[in-house]
């Protein structure tokens, strides 16, 4: 079974951006499945993560939050598998 990575994020934020491309990317060297939820159309979410975005989860569990690191990334994603 693949990983699930789930970006939390909001319109508007440019690390935010950099944080999908960097996703992107690992996609085309990672199986994993993906999803993004806008954090401002849920206010536990708002709560949760407003002053962190992005924040990265894999399977769940907080990874990475402001920027993420290819390389740090796929070391943390391998080690969830």
């Amino acid at each position: 079974m693949k990983p699930l990575v789930t970006l939390y994020t909001r319109v508007g934020c440019c690390l935010c951006d950099e944080a999908k491309r960097v996703l992107d990317q690992a996609r085309g060297r990672a199986a994993f499945d993906y999803e993004e939820r806008d954090i401002d159309g849920d206010p536990e979410l708002q709560r949760q993560y407003n002053d962190e975005v992005p924040v990265v989860a894999i399977n769940g569990v907080k990874a990475f939050k402001y920027r993420v690191d290819m390389k740090e990334f796929l070391k943390k994603l391998a080690a969830r598998v």
